[in-house]
């Protein structure tokens, strides 16, 4: 099979984590004998400093002719000490979003036996806790219309969602349930927001259409607390675009570290695989970032993007090992740590010689 892919490293830590992802890549490849193609583009601070513009056509353009896209990581120091800054790395995150119609971010939260006590909670609180986060990418607050008034002293941001929107991301996540353990929660502030009453309007009327499936629905405030006392009660979590953004990051201290968890966000033209963590500028060419999240989502993209689900095991099971053996970065040692690049090199070995 041929894969082609777009790589889009960003800033900070980006360059040097997608590296590693991308020696899985190619030792996953060679192994089941698929023709790999893949070509890289600017986005970000770089961008910005390059060419003036955070996503700038011709990456957007090469996003749209692969078949995937893997993405490190965005932002700037310089950019986020600046609030009067005209162009921002952010930007460009929201325009390859809207651009490539990415509506759902999907999030696996999963811990890891070998690092369970790493999490800042309980071991019997976290083991066995596995759920998705689907978050509405495209709307909400983040793309509805704000601004300024009364010469710069009143501030604005409007929340807005179509039937479509939420009917979209809601079907997604009944999708989603009905393939894991049938239980969806809808999470929402409707006692207070009027777009938050109109997701609960539209998930009410869908849900009799998935009569095996148990749909609730959940305040997001409720929703934040019962993250952390049982995340073992949820199964699949959706939600709209803040809320999503929120509550996504704090369900990700779950596992023990940051560093840990994929995400893929999917829609209308090419997904893009991606890291949940930021760009971690004090880290950058330091060999020091923890690559695994995203190795594991290079394995999300081999299972979203091209249905090769052998492939993504067989790297998952590399990031088990790793952790088992202890051969991990210094976020999670126990003992002597590794560097960014000797984690990579460890995991395309362990899939080569497997």
């Amino acid at each position: 099979m041929k894969l082609n892919i777009a790589l889009l490293p960003g800033d900070g830590i980006g360059p040097e984590i997608v590296d590693q992802a991308m020696k899985a890549v190619k030792a996953v490849a060679q192994k089941f004998n698929h023709e790999l193609e893949y070509k890289q583009a600017l986005t970000g601070a770089c961008a910005i400093d390059a060419v003036g513009d955070p996503y700038p056509e011709e990456t957007h353009e090469l996003c749209m002719k692969s078949d995937a896209v893997l993405f490190g990581a965005i932002g700037d120091p310089k950019f986020d000490n600046n609030p009067k800054a005209p162009v921002r790395p952010e930007q460009g995150l929201l325009a390859m979003r809207k651009k490539l119609g990415l509506y759902a971010n999907i999030r696996p939260v999963e811990t890891f036996e070998s690092l369970l006590h790493k999490s800042p909670l309980r071991r019997e609180l976290v083991e066995g806790a596995d759920f998705v986060c689907i978050r509405e990418l495209t709307g909400g607050m983040y793309f509805g219309d704000k601004g300024r008034k009364d010469d710069g002293n009143t501030a604005y941001d409007t929340c807005i969602y179509t039937r479509e929107e939420v009917e979209r991301i809601l079907k997604l996540g009944y999708e989603f349930a009905a393939k894991r353990n049938k239980k969806l929660t809808v999470v929402d502030k409707a006692n207070v927001l009027e777009s938050s009453r109109l997701w609960r309007e539209v998930a009410q009327e869908m849900a009799p259409n998935y009569p095996d499936i148990k749909t609730e629905y959940m305040f997001v405030d409720n929703a934040a607390m019962q993250i952390i006392q049982w995340p073992k009660n949820f199964d699949v979590m959706v939600t709209e675009n803040m809320f999503g953004d929120i509550l996504t990051d704090e369900a990700s201290v779950i596992t023990g570290s940051l560093g840990l968890l994929p995400s893929a966000s999917v829609g209308i033209h090419t997904s893009v695989f991606e890291p949940i963590h930021g760009s971690y500028p004090q880290a950058a060419g330091k060999n020091i970032a923890n690559p695994i999240a995203t190795i594991l989502s290079a394995a999300m993209m081999f299972e979203y993007a091209f249905d090769l689900k052998d492939e993504g095991k067989l790297i998952r099971e590399a990031v088990a090992a790793s952790m088992a053996e202890g051969f991990v970065t210094e976020d999670i040692a126990e003992g002597q740590a590794q560097s960014t690049s000797a984690v990579g090199d460890w995991i395309a070995h362990w899939i080569e010689k497997n």
